[in-house]
């Protein structure tokens, strides 16, 4: 029965969010064209709005651990869930995301993303999609911000393994930048796919910085350590079962 009204309860929630969605982007829309400062009010406003009603519709309160960097760094981050997304990109000052291409042709996600300058990556080119990566990054920072990149590529559910791609690699060398590794357990509460949505501590964890200068194979190796160990260690945390999965 409990099960049963949570269910109802998500899907209340996803409703509420999406019209929500649609409703920000069109008010927020005459002053996101004209000032990219508009498309980030939007954004925040839609980031904090959708975490204040996850709380109290569905149970999922959300913490943010560690210190969010200000400065122009490369973010590594753990992807799990939409709602990490949010919680990274309410942290941060001037958060900007490498997405895939298709994403930027999506209503309102579109449209707010490319204000933001956010960066399409072709994810079928491989090795092409990287180096038109770089030259877009290159292209974009000349306005300062935080670049967030999955080094996964993708979402991955709560104890899945997927290795690390090398474009995280690529940024960090290139831009010669920090890396701040983050991770999270917010899968476990908002899956990647499906309505249910389960209550509990949904929790981003900005890790120690990988300072530049770091050869690329040992980065990769590093970043991943850090955060699957801390990623495992916040799942565990809220009592996901990491053995169940693997």
């Amino acid at each position: 029965m409990m099960a049963a009204v949570q269910w109802v309860r998500s899907l209340i929630f996803m409703i509420v969010i999406y019209v929500w969605m649609l409703i920000l982007g069109i008010v927020f829309a005459p002053y996101a064209i004209f000032a990219k400062q508009g498309a980030r009010r939007a954004c925040k406003t839609y980031a904090r709005s959708t975490m204040w009603l996850a709380g109290w519709m569905v149970g999922i309160r959300c913490e943010v651990r560690g210190t969010p960097p200000v400065d122009e760094v490369v973010v590594g981050a753990k992807h799990q869930s939409f709602l990490d997304i949010m919680m990274i990109f309410n942290a941060m000052p001037q958060a900007k995301f490498i997405m895939k291409r298709e994403l930027m042709w999506t209503p309102i996600i579109g449209i707010y993303a490319r204000r933001l300058g956010c960066i399409p990556v072709d994810r079928g080119k491989r090795g092409a999609a990287v180096a038109k990566m770089v030259k877009d990054v290159a292209k974009e920072f000349s306005e300062p911000g935080q670049l967030v990149i999955y080094p996964q590529g993708t979402r991955v559910a709560p104890g899945a393994r997927k290795p690390y791609k090398v474009g995280t690699a690529v940024l960090y060398e290139g831009l010669n930048f920090p890396c701040i590794p983050v991770a999270t357990n917010a899968g476990v509460f908002w899956p990647r796919t499906g309505i249910m949505r389960k209550p509990g501590l949904a929790i981003v964890d900005f890790l120690d910085q990988i300072e530049p200068g770091v050869d690329r194979d040992p980065f990769l190796a590093r970043l991943e350590e850090v955060i699957e160990t801390r990623s495992n260690a916040l799942m565990q945390e809220v009592g996901f079962d990491l053995d169940a999965v693997h």
